[in-house]
C-alpha cells in the first residue's frame, strides 16, 4: 500500500499591500510570500473512505473533520477528477494554527499535491477556481517553496526576480488574532501595490526594498494585540536582524537575517526573554543555499 510523505512549509508575507475591495466583499491584495524551512509534515495512504489524524504539538484545536481544510482540499479533488477511492491523511501539527504562516492553506495545497499523486489523476492548478475557493493562500502555497507576489483574491500568481539567499526568524506571541476583525478595523483599504523588486539585489538592496514596502494590516492588528508591536520590537532591537515585520494578519512576526547561523543566534535570545512566546529560525526557501 502506498504511503507519500510531504512537509508544508510556513508562508511568510513579507509584505502585504490591500489595494481595494470588491462588491463582493473580497479584499484586493499584493504580496511577496516567501516559504520557510520550518514545516508541518504530511502523509496520504489509500483508503475506502477519507479520514485525517492530527499529531504533534499544535495539534490542539485542529478538527479532524470536514472543518479541516485538508479534507476540503481532498473532497474538491476527488469531485474535480472524478476520484472514487479514499485516503487517511496524517498531519504532524508543527506550526501553530490561525497564525498569519498559512499553516492551514499550506496542509491543504500539499494535500492536493499529494492525493493528485496518490490517486494517479492530474493535479489541480493554483488558479482553478476548486482552489481560489479554498482560501486565498491556498494558490500560493501550491507554488511553494518558490517565492511568488500574490494579487488579485490570491489568485493572480507571478514569479519573482531571484531573491538574495537569507534566513529568518519567525516569532509568535501567545495571542490569537482573527482575520476578518483585522480587515474590519482597517480605515484605508485603497493602498498603493508593491514597487517593482529590483533584478539581482544583494542582501542590502532587498531589505531597502523590502523597508519601503508595507503590511496594511499591521496596524489594525497590533490595536487588537498590542504584543506584536512588542515581538517588532524585539527583533528590531537586536543586531543581525535586517529588518522586521508582521506576515499575514499576524500574530506571527519575522526578522530577515543573512544567515542560518544569525538566525539561530537571533531566536535563541528571543527564547531567553520570552519563554512564552513561540520562536523558529530558518532558511528562506527557493533563495539559494544558506548556511
Amino acid at each position: 500500500m502506498a504511503t507519500i510523505k510531504a512537509i508544508a512549509p510556513a508562508k511568510v508575507n513579507l509584505t502585504l499591500h490591500v489595494t481595494g475591495q470588491r462588491a463582493d466583499g473580497y479584499h484586493l491584495l499584493d504580496s511577496l510570500v516567501v516559504f520557510a524551512g520550518v514545516s508541518d509534515q504530511l502523509t496520504a495512504t489509500i483508503a475506502p473512505d477519507m479520514r485525517i489524524s492530527v499529531n504533534g504539538p499544535f495539534s490542539i484545536g485542529v478538527p479532524t473533520d470536514e472543518g479541516n481544510l485538508m479534507m476540503r482540499a481532498a473532497d474538491a479533488l476527488r469531485i474535480a477528477r472524478g476520484v472514487d477511492k479514499g485516503a487517511m491523511l496524517t498531519l504532524e501539527k508543527h506550526l501553530p494554527h490561525a497564525a498569519g504562516i498559512g499553516s492551514g492553506s499550506s496542509d491543504a495545497a500539499i494535500t492536493l499535491a499529494m492525493l493528485a499523486e496518490l490517486w494517479q489523476v492530474d493535479p489541480l492548478p493554483a488558479t482553478a477556481p476548486e482552489v481560489v475557493a479554498l482560501g486565498a493562500d491556498v494558490p500560493v502555497c501550491l507554488r511553494a517553496p518558490n517565492p511568488t507576489r500574490m494579487s488579485g483574491i490570491g489568485d493572480v500568481l507571478a514569479s519573482v526576480p531571484q531573491l538574495p539567499p537569507c534566513a529568518i526568524v519567525l516569532v509568535r506571541p501567545r495571542v490569537d488574532v482573527p482575520t476578518g476583525q483585522v480587515f474590519n478595523s482597517m480605515t484605508d483599504k485603497n493602498g498603493a501595490p508593491m514597487t517593482p523588486l529590483p533584478e539581482g539585489a544583494d542582501h542590502d538592496a532587498f531589505v531597502n526594498w523590502l523597508k519601503a514596502q508595507r503590511n496594511d494590516m499591521q496596524a489594525a492588528a497590533e490595536k487588537i494585540a498590542p504584543e506584536i508591536s512588542e515581538v517588532i520590537a524585539k527583533l528590531e532591537s537586536l543586531p543581525g536582524v535586517s529588518v522586521a515585520g508582521m506576515s499575514g494578519s499576524g500574530a506571527s512576526c519575522y526578522g530577515l537575517v543573512k544567515d542560518m547561523a544569525t538566525a539561530r543566534h537571533v531566536a535563541r535570545i528571543v527564547q531567553v526573554s520570552k519563554m512564552d512566546w513561540w520562536v523558529a529560525p530558518a532558511e528562506v526557501l527557493g533563495t539559494g543555499q544558506v548556511f
